[in-house]
Order: C-alpha cells, then sequence, then structure tokens
C-alpha cells in the first residue's frame, strides 16, 4: 500500500486483490454460525494467496519464490474446495459464485505459469 513495489503491477497480484475481497462479500452472506468455521477459513485462504504472492515476488532467489506461489496456489485450492462445501450446505448458489469461480480459475493460471 505504501510501498510502491513491482507486484502490485503483476496481474496475478490485482486478480488475488479481487479474489479476497470476493471472499469476504460472499462469505458474508453466511449463516452467523459459521463465523469461526468455513467463513474463518475462506478468508484466511483467501488472504494468504494474496499475501503469498506479495511476498514472494519480493523474493530474490527462484527457488524462494517458487514456494511461495506454490504456497498461494495451495490456498487457490483451499478456497475452491471450501467454496464447494459451501455450496452443498447451501449456505450460496452457483449464481453468486460466478465471479468466484472466474477469480479462482484465473488465479489458479497466472500461479502456475509464474511457476513455469
Amino acid at each position: 500500500m505504501f510501498l510502491n513495489l513491482n507486484h502490485t503491477k503483476l496481474e496475478v497480484f490485482k486478480t488475488s486483490r479481487a479474489l479476497v475481497l470476493n471472499c469476504y462479500k460472499v462469505t458474508k452472506q453466511f449463516p452467523d454460525e459459521e463465523k469461526f468455521g468455513i467463513i474463518s477459513q475462506i478468508r484466511r485462504a483467501g488472504l494468504s494467496i494474496h499475501l503469498n504472492i506479495a511476498e514472494g515476488a519480493s523474493r530474490r532467489s527462484k527457488t524462494e519464490r517458487q514456494r511461495y506461489f506454490e504456497i498461494a496456489r495451495g490456498s487457490v485450492i483451499e478456497v475452491d474446495t471450501a467454496f464447494d462445501i459451501a455450496l452443498a450446505l447451501n449456505y450460496c448458489n452457483e449464481s453468486g459464485l460466478q465471479v468466484t469461480g472466474i477469480l479462482i480459475v484465473d488465479t489458479f493460471k497466472m500461479l502456475t505459469g509464474l511457476m513455469k
């Protein structure tokens, strides 16, 4: 935010930011009893994606960068899986997850590309 570093210009960084914000928006509609359950898990994993991209991009070693991007990609899978459970529990519906799905797929693809 205050540091004007190169990672903020990366498309994957911008997309992951949109994904985090979307995770918060969608989970606001979940039942209150899930506050410390699936809501917290989705939000933490979503934020983890964004933070690991930022931290990975700042690493000088390719191996270190790859590791952070790999962790971020794992968190993308975690968010996707958690939304699958939320859908099965009727906490949300498929039409309400269209944007989320696009952001998940795009972030996953971009991270995979960065890792190659």
